[in-house]
């Protein structure tokens, strides 16, 4: 029951990661479940992910990857986003580009200390 709770909560943020799909389809990309979670790769997604300077983004339960390589090594880490989008709902979303302004703000890297990415580093690497 709680799993099924925490897919409803976060499942406005899932949506927007759903649009995704069709593009990487139609382009060229792909997509599987792993570990309960949806990874898109390729296509389209790829291009959005270069022009973000990203390997691979969460949204909602939706993992992004530029390729199938990508996603792989960046899987723990996403898996920590999955778990924070499912306690803070709809509200990750702005929390973390908050968490990133504010950063930015402070005269800090807005993804290297980002609270939201620290954690996830913490929990992934030694």
């Amino acid at each position: 029951m709680m799993a099924i709770l925490k897919y409803l909560w976060t499942f406005p943020s899932t949506l927007l990661g759903l649009t995704f799909v069709p593009l990487a389809y139609c382009s060229g990309g792909g997509a599987q479940v792993v570990q309960g979670a949806l990874e898109v790769h390729g296509g389209l997604v790829s291009a959005w992910l270069k022009l973000c300077r990203a390997n691979a983004m969460t949204i909602g339960h939706v993992i992004l990857g530029r390729n199938k390589d990508a996603l792989q090594a960046s899987r723990q880490h996403e898996h920590v986003h999955i778990r924070q989008y499912e306690a803070w709902g709809i509200f990750f979303i702005p929390a973390y580009l908050l968490s990133s302004l504010v950063a930015w703000l402070c005269a800090k890297h807005p993804y290297y200390d980002n609270r939201f990415e620290q954690e996830a580093f913490d929990k992934t690497h030694d």
